[in-house]
């Protein structure tokens, strides 16, 4: 049986789905578990987030294709 609160929850996130899947996108990969926990370790000590990470790994490598095609 569901609280007050989950169907309120729900009922939000129905009316909201179109709204949100405009504003974000989400990348649904995967990765060898070993690898994927190393790179939330990492993260974590920093205190990055996967955000920040995919941004940083975006820019640096549009850096480098951009800087191999000048040459």
């Amino acid at each position: 049986m569901r609280t007050p609160k989950q169907i309120i929850d729900k009922r939000y996130e129905d009316k909201h789905k179109a709204e949100r899947k405009a504003r974000s996108a989400t990348f649904g990969t995967s990765m060898p578990r070993g690898e994927c926990e190393e790179i939330i370790a990492f993260l974590e000590k920093y205190k990055i987030t996967k955000v920040e990470l995919i941004r940083e790994g975006y820019e640096s490598l549009k850096k480098q294709i951009e800087q191999g095609q000048e040459g």
